[in-house]
């Protein structure tokens, strides 16, 4: 059956420093405040956690200043323990950090933001991470990474769709990613580069029992393709092309987001053990319901294909290896070398301040696989979930989210976080 993919704590005390309240603006005429819809204004009565603390000490507010009159230097910092389970993990525990930034003036550059943590896990894993997206002062530059260090394991299931979760296996491994690409402005939004992709996994075995591991999809995929049992590497470049009209990269209430990023992996480059090329497509969009963006639509499109070459089993694209998709199921869950995703997400405030929030979502993926000859829109995986958002810092919208999804077969997971998940 084709498949119509159009699918869409508080034990914290974060730190909230800056004295402006913060909204991104694109390039474009300058506007009055009347000209402003109420969701680009400076939101004088929304209520942050920074704000409540602020009561408790009986201090007053920073004055507002209008970035667009006046940009600002400070940075706008949130830190919040962090604990959750998800199927690929169990229970962790650990500490993220969000800092969120203009460089340049107000009116001209968009929100730069740097993110990380560090988490460990009851499976005895230990993930760490470091991602930015910052853009140059006059926004005629803008760089992202994605770097991480993890000592972790996942469960290898068989390619395809519809896989039987019997035949899964743990699977132990020690994981570096560093991902690094940097883009020149082409026009107001539009953005083209370049970068170095390197995945390493090493001190790869077997989590579980020998036989069991001997007798896994991911020992017979990577024997029948020669590549090593104990470390695999996937190393190269990249070319890439970005159109960006978010009004905050952070929680976007409004705008697109359109990347296309081209990967060629080349053996024996830094270690690499295969040559195959890569095409990734992420695509964002939001709309708001009302005329203050508290209620609003937000739609994630992804499609990841391995168009030439063999990649190395864990290498394949699948949902969650970005810790965001496929929320409802483990990690590696869903894995070939075709890999098309959607997601719907509802969002909505619950209190009028905006310090508390929720949202609704539907996902679901399809895979394809030459290994096994399942076929792309032939297959699904879907999942649902709600969540609830606390606002830690309303002058970057950073929140606090806790998820809960559920997939088919009992698959299910508990999130905990910041930012949103897109």
């Amino acid at each position: 059956m084709r498949l119509l993919f159009c699918v869409f704590g508080l034990c914290l005390t974060p730190a909230a420093f800056g004295t402006a309240v913060l909204y991104a603006q694109e390039a474009a005429p300058a506007q009055t405040a009347a000209d402003q819809p109420e969701a680009a204004r400076p939101a004088q009565q929304t209520t942050d956690v920074g704000d409540l603390w602020r009561r408790v000490r009986h201090k007053d507010e920073p004055v507002a200043v209008d970035l667009a009159a006046e940009p600002s230097k400070d940075r706008f910092l949130v830190f919040a323990p962090t604990f959750g389970s998800k199927p690929s993990t169990g229970l962790t525990v650990g500490l993220n950090g969000n800092m969120a930034f203009f460089r340049g003036d107000g009116g001209s550059s968009r929100l730069s933001t740097v993110a990380g943590g560090i988490r460990v896990s009851q499976k005895k894993q230990v993930l760490a991470n470091l991602r930015y997206a910052l853009f140059g002062g006059d926004e005629g530059w803008y760089f992202d990474g994605d770097n991480r260090a993890n000592w972790t394991s996942i469960n290898a299931y068989g390619l395809g769709g519809f896989t039987d979760t019997s035949d899964a296996t743990n699977v132990k491994y020690d994981f570096l990613r560093f991902y690094e690409a940097a883009y020149r402005r082409i026009t107001p939004g539009l953005f083209a580069g370049a970068g170095l992709n390197v995945n390493s996994r090493y001190n790869i075995r077997a989590g579980g029992s020998e036989s069991s591991f001997d007798n896994s999809a991911y020992v017979t995929y990577t024997e029948s393709h020669g590549f090593p049992l104990d470390h695999q590497t996937s190393a190269g470049g990249n070319v890439a092309v970005r159109y960006d009209t978010r009004d905050n990269a952070i929680n976007a209430e409004r705008g697109w987001l359109a990347a296309a990023t081209y990967r060629t992996f080349f053996k024996g480059f830094i270690g690499g053990d295969a040559t195959y090329q890569q095409l990734s497509v992420d695509v964002r969009t939001y709309k708001a319901l009302n005329r203050s963006g508290s209620q609003r639509i937000a739609v994630w499109m992804v499609s990841d294909l391995v168009t030439g070459g063999v990649a190395p089993f864990l290498d394949l694209p699948t949902t969650g290896s970005d810790a965001r998709s496929g929320r409802g199921y483990t990690e590696g869950r869903n894995r070939g070398e075709h890999l098309a995703y959607g997601e719907i997400e509802y969002r909505g405030a619950l209190t009028p301040s905006g310090l508390a929030g929720f949202v609704a979502f539907v996902n679901t993926t399809t895979i394809g696989s030459s290994e096994t000859g399942a076929r792309l829109f032939d297959n699904a995986a879907p999942a649902a979930g709600v969540g609830l958002r606390l606002l830690l810092n309303k002058r970057s919208r950073t929140n606090f989210y806790t998820d809960w999804g559920w997939g088919t077969n009992g698959s299910r997971g508990f999130y905990l976080g910041i930012q949103e998940a897109f």
